[in-house]
Protein backbone atom coordinates (compact mmCIF):
# COMPACT_ATOMS: atom_id res chain seq x y z
CA UNK A 1 0.00 0.00 0.00
CA UNK A 2 1.26 3.62 -1.25
CA UNK A 3 1.84 6.23 1.89
CA UNK A 4 -0.32 9.06 1.56
CA UNK A 5 2.54 11.23 0.47
CA UNK A 6 3.72 8.77 -2.30
CA UNK A 7 0.09 8.40 -3.55
CA UNK A 8 0.02 12.29 -4.31
CA UNK A 9 3.05 12.54 -6.02
CA UNK A 10 1.92 9.99 -8.45
CA UNK A 11 -1.21 12.07 -8.76
CA UNK A 12 0.92 15.12 -9.61
CA UNK A 13 3.13 13.43 -11.95
CA UNK A 14 -0.01 11.68 -13.90
CA UNK A 15 -1.87 15.26 -14.27
CA UNK A 16 1.64 17.03 -15.21
CA UNK A 17 2.27 14.09 -17.93
CA UNK A 18 -1.35 14.56 -19.20
CA UNK A 19 -0.55 18.69 -19.64
CA UNK A 20 2.49 18.26 -21.63
CA UNK A 21 0.94 15.70 -24.00
CA UNK A 22 -1.66 18.20 -24.65
CA UNK A 23 0.53 20.91 -24.89
CA UNK A 24 2.66 18.82 -27.26
CA UNK A 25 -0.14 18.48 -29.53
CA UNK A 26 0.27 19.54 -33.23
CA UNK A 27 -0.89 23.49 -33.44
CA UNK A 28 -1.32 22.91 -37.29
CA UNK A 29 -4.56 21.37 -36.80
CA UNK A 30 -6.52 24.88 -36.00
CA UNK A 31 -4.07 26.52 -38.19
CA UNK A 32 -5.87 24.77 -41.17
CA UNK A 33 -9.08 24.16 -39.94
CA UNK A 34 -9.48 28.25 -39.77
CA UNK A 35 -6.99 29.22 -42.66
CA UNK A 36 -10.02 30.51 -44.80
CA UNK A 37 -12.15 32.13 -42.10
CA UNK A 38 -12.55 35.82 -42.16
CA UNK A 39 -11.19 37.93 -39.55
CA UNK A 40 -13.56 38.13 -36.59
CA UNK A 41 -13.43 41.79 -36.58
CA UNK A 42 -14.87 42.46 -39.93
CA UNK A 43 -17.68 39.39 -39.56
CA UNK A 44 -20.87 40.88 -39.73
CA UNK A 45 -19.42 44.44 -39.50
CA UNK A 46 -20.55 47.37 -41.38
CA UNK A 47 -17.89 48.98 -43.48
CA UNK A 48 -18.33 52.42 -44.91
CA UNK A 49 -16.51 53.45 -47.61
CA UNK A 50 -16.25 56.09 -49.62
CA UNK A 51 -15.74 56.35 -53.74
CA UNK A 52 -15.72 59.07 -56.07
CA UNK A 53 -18.39 58.27 -58.36
CA UNK A 54 -16.71 60.51 -61.22
CA UNK A 55 -13.85 58.58 -62.44
CA UNK A 56 -15.21 55.56 -65.38
CA UNK A 57 -14.48 52.49 -65.58
CA UNK A 58 -13.29 52.71 -61.76
CA UNK A 59 -16.20 54.62 -60.22
CA UNK A 60 -19.17 56.51 -61.50
CA UNK A 61 -23.09 57.51 -61.05
CA UNK A 62 -25.66 56.10 -62.62
CA UNK A 63 -28.68 58.13 -64.36
CA UNK A 64 -30.85 56.47 -60.75
CA UNK A 65 -28.06 57.81 -58.65
CA UNK A 66 -26.38 54.17 -57.66
CA UNK A 67 -22.74 54.02 -57.72
CA UNK A 68 -20.61 51.32 -60.36
CA UNK A 69 -17.43 51.07 -61.85
CA UNK A 70 -14.53 48.39 -60.73
CA UNK A 71 -13.98 50.10 -57.50
CA UNK A 72 -17.53 48.99 -56.38
CA UNK A 73 -17.10 45.72 -57.65
CA UNK A 74 -13.71 45.12 -55.98
CA UNK A 75 -15.08 46.73 -52.14
CA UNK A 76 -18.18 44.60 -52.74
CA UNK A 77 -15.99 41.17 -53.18
CA UNK A 78 -13.68 42.34 -50.62
CA UNK A 79 -16.68 42.90 -48.40
CA UNK A 80 -18.22 38.87 -49.01
CA UNK A 81 -14.83 37.96 -48.79
CA UNK A 82 -14.70 39.39 -45.24
CA UNK A 83 -18.45 38.43 -44.40
CA UNK A 84 -18.84 42.51 -43.26
CA UNK A 85 -21.62 44.72 -44.70
CA UNK A 86 -20.57 47.32 -47.25
CA UNK A 87 -22.31 50.60 -47.41
CA UNK A 88 -20.60 52.44 -50.69
CA UNK A 89 -20.96 56.68 -50.65
CA UNK A 90 -19.95 58.71 -53.06
CA UNK A 91 -17.34 61.93 -52.18
CA UNK A 92 -15.75 64.79 -54.00
CA UNK A 93 -12.32 63.91 -54.68
CA UNK A 94 -10.63 67.25 -52.87
CA UNK A 95 -12.55 66.02 -50.00
CA UNK A 96 -12.12 62.35 -49.83
CA UNK A 97 -9.14 62.02 -47.70
CA UNK A 98 -10.35 64.58 -45.42
CA UNK A 99 -13.59 62.95 -45.22
CA UNK A 100 -11.30 59.94 -43.82
CA UNK A 101 -9.88 61.78 -41.48
CA UNK A 102 -12.51 63.50 -40.16
CA UNK A 103 -14.11 59.32 -39.75
CA UNK A 104 -16.97 60.05 -42.29
CA UNK A 105 -16.42 56.45 -43.61
CA UNK A 106 -14.03 54.05 -42.62
CA UNK A 107 -11.78 53.13 -45.92
CA UNK A 108 -11.50 55.15 -49.88
CA UNK A 109 -11.57 52.54 -52.48
CA UNK A 110 -11.25 54.94 -55.67
CA UNK A 111 -9.01 54.99 -57.79
CA UNK A 112 -6.38 56.47 -55.17
CA UNK A 113 -2.99 56.08 -56.04
CA UNK A 114 -0.29 54.99 -53.53
CA UNK A 115 2.15 58.38 -53.25
CA UNK A 116 4.47 59.59 -50.16
CA UNK A 117 2.30 62.35 -49.66
CA UNK A 118 -0.64 60.49 -49.09
CA UNK A 119 1.62 58.26 -47.20
CA UNK A 120 2.14 60.94 -44.68
CA UNK A 121 -1.75 60.89 -43.83
CA UNK A 122 -3.21 57.25 -44.43
CA UNK A 123 -2.06 54.07 -44.58
CA UNK A 124 -2.57 52.25 -47.86
CA UNK A 125 -3.46 48.02 -48.58
CA UNK A 126 -1.43 46.26 -50.82
CA UNK A 127 -1.69 47.41 -54.26
CA UNK A 128 -5.32 45.97 -56.30
CA UNK A 129 -4.35 47.82 -59.37
CA UNK A 130 -1.80 49.09 -61.79
CA UNK A 131 -2.27 52.19 -63.91
CA UNK A 132 -0.12 53.58 -66.78
CA UNK A 133 -1.05 57.35 -67.99
CA UNK A 134 -1.53 57.99 -72.05
CA UNK A 135 -1.79 61.23 -73.84
CA UNK A 136 -5.58 61.77 -75.36
CA UNK A 137 -5.87 64.23 -78.25
CA UNK A 138 -7.57 65.34 -81.33
CA UNK A 139 -5.84 62.88 -84.04
CA UNK A 140 -5.41 65.72 -86.98
CA UNK A 141 -1.54 65.48 -85.70
CA UNK A 142 -1.39 68.51 -84.18
CA UNK A 143 0.11 67.46 -80.86
CA UNK A 144 3.28 65.26 -80.70
CA UNK A 145 4.19 63.89 -77.25
CA UNK A 146 7.73 63.60 -78.33
CA UNK A 147 7.76 67.37 -78.65
CA UNK A 148 5.36 69.59 -76.44
CA UNK A 149 5.65 72.94 -76.77
CA UNK A 150 3.28 75.64 -76.28
CA UNK A 151 0.17 73.73 -75.49
CA UNK A 152 -2.86 73.84 -73.61
CA UNK A 153 -2.18 70.50 -71.21
CA UNK A 154 -5.85 69.22 -69.32
CA UNK A 155 -5.68 66.77 -66.07
CA UNK A 156 -7.41 66.06 -62.69
CA UNK A 157 -6.63 68.05 -59.92
CA UNK A 158 -4.46 65.99 -56.96
CA UNK A 159 -4.00 62.91 -59.09
CA UNK A 160 -0.37 61.43 -60.26
CA UNK A 161 -0.73 62.17 -63.75
CA UNK A 162 -2.04 66.05 -62.79
CA UNK A 163 1.42 66.17 -60.65
CA UNK A 164 3.40 65.11 -63.44
CA UNK A 165 2.14 67.80 -65.88
CA UNK A 166 2.69 69.75 -63.26
CA UNK A 167 6.06 68.72 -62.56
CA UNK A 168 7.42 68.37 -66.35
CA UNK A 169 5.66 71.06 -68.22
CA UNK A 170 4.19 73.88 -66.42
CA UNK A 171 5.76 76.76 -67.61
CA UNK A 172 8.40 75.03 -69.48
CA UNK A 173 8.56 74.94 -73.41
CA UNK A 174 5.49 77.55 -73.29
CA UNK A 175 3.27 75.18 -71.90
CA UNK A 176 0.16 75.66 -69.94
CA UNK A 177 -1.49 72.92 -67.54
CA UNK A 178 -5.09 72.99 -66.73
CA UNK A 179 -6.21 70.91 -63.71
CA UNK A 180 -9.82 70.05 -63.08
CA UNK A 181 -12.16 69.09 -60.33
CA UNK A 182 -12.35 65.29 -62.89
CA UNK A 183 -11.62 64.05 -65.78
CA UNK A 184 -15.28 64.53 -67.08
CA UNK A 185 -14.31 68.34 -67.06
CA UNK A 186 -10.87 67.88 -68.77
CA UNK A 187 -12.64 65.79 -71.27
CA UNK A 188 -15.00 68.26 -72.47
CA UNK A 189 -12.38 71.03 -73.00
CA UNK A 190 -10.38 68.79 -74.89
CA UNK A 191 -13.40 67.90 -77.04
CA UNK A 192 -14.62 71.66 -77.48
CA UNK A 193 -10.85 72.71 -78.22
CA UNK A 194 -9.76 74.72 -75.51
CA UNK A 195 -7.08 72.23 -74.55
CA UNK A 196 -4.60 70.28 -76.65
CA UNK A 197 -4.14 67.26 -74.92
CA UNK A 198 -5.23 65.69 -71.52
CA UNK A 199 -2.53 63.22 -69.56
CA UNK A 200 -5.17 60.57 -67.85
CA UNK A 201 -4.82 57.00 -67.09
CA UNK A 202 -4.85 54.49 -69.57
CA UNK A 203 -7.97 52.54 -68.42
CA UNK A 204 -9.48 56.43 -67.86
CA UNK A 205 -8.96 57.21 -71.61
CA UNK A 206 -9.96 54.22 -73.15
CA UNK A 207 -13.13 54.59 -71.29
CA UNK A 208 -13.97 58.31 -72.55
CA UNK A 209 -13.09 56.94 -75.83
CA UNK A 210 -15.52 54.20 -76.52
CA UNK A 211 -17.83 57.18 -76.67
CA UNK A 212 -15.80 59.71 -78.25
CA UNK A 213 -13.71 57.89 -81.02
CA UNK A 214 -14.31 60.69 -83.13
CA UNK A 215 -11.57 62.70 -84.37
CA UNK A 216 -9.71 61.89 -81.09
CA UNK A 217 -7.30 59.11 -80.13
CA UNK A 218 -4.07 58.23 -77.48
CA UNK A 219 -1.03 59.03 -79.07
CA UNK A 220 2.49 58.14 -77.70
CA UNK A 221 3.98 55.37 -76.05
CA UNK A 222 2.06 54.38 -72.17
CA UNK A 223 4.12 56.36 -69.24
CA UNK A 224 5.11 53.80 -66.58
CA UNK A 225 5.14 56.03 -63.85
CA UNK A 226 4.95 53.18 -61.06
CA UNK A 227 1.57 54.22 -60.76
CA UNK A 228 -0.02 51.34 -58.10
CA UNK A 229 -3.62 51.78 -56.89
CA UNK A 230 -4.95 50.57 -53.35
CA UNK A 231 -7.07 51.46 -50.66
CA UNK A 232 -6.22 53.77 -48.20
CA UNK A 233 -7.23 53.53 -44.29
CA UNK A 234 -6.80 55.98 -41.39
CA UNK A 235 -3.19 55.38 -39.70
CA UNK A 236 -2.92 52.28 -37.41
CA UNK A 237 -6.33 51.28 -38.53
CA UNK A 238 -6.14 46.99 -38.28
CA UNK A 239 -8.75 47.58 -41.70
CA UNK A 240 -5.23 47.87 -43.51
CA UNK A 241 -4.57 44.05 -42.02
CA UNK A 242 -8.07 42.72 -43.48
CA UNK A 243 -8.30 44.29 -46.76
CA UNK A 244 -4.93 42.84 -47.43
CA UNK A 245 -6.15 39.55 -46.31
CA UNK A 246 -9.02 39.80 -48.28
CA UNK A 247 -7.17 41.07 -51.32
CA UNK A 248 -4.54 38.34 -50.93
CA UNK A 249 -8.15 35.69 -51.41
CA UNK A 250 -9.66 37.74 -54.10
CA UNK A 251 -6.37 37.31 -56.08
CA UNK A 252 -5.79 34.31 -55.28
CA UNK A 253 -9.23 32.76 -56.39
CA UNK A 254 -9.53 34.32 -59.47
CA UNK A 255 -12.33 36.96 -58.65
CA UNK A 256 -9.80 40.43 -59.29
CA UNK A 257 -8.82 39.00 -62.36
CA UNK A 258 -12.25 38.46 -63.75
CA UNK A 259 -13.61 41.80 -62.22
CA UNK A 260 -10.63 43.74 -64.19
CA UNK A 261 -11.91 42.00 -67.27
CA UNK A 262 -15.66 42.79 -66.59
CA UNK A 263 -14.67 46.32 -65.97
CA UNK A 264 -11.83 46.95 -68.48
CA UNK A 265 -11.82 44.22 -71.25
CA UNK A 266 -8.26 42.98 -72.56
Amino acid sequence: MMSNSRLLWSSMTVTAALMLSACSQPADETTDTNANAPAAETTGKTIRIATEGAYPPFNYTNADGSLAGFDIDVANALCDQMQAKCEIVAQDWDGIIPGLLAQKYDAVIAGMSITAERQEKVDFSEPYFANTMVWLTNTDGGFDPMAIKDATLGGQRSTTPGAYLQDNYEGKEGNTVQLYDNYDNAYLDLKSGRSDAVLAEKVSAKSWLAENAAGFGIVGDEIDNDDNIAIAVRKGDSLKADFDKALSEIRSNGELARLEQMNFGQ
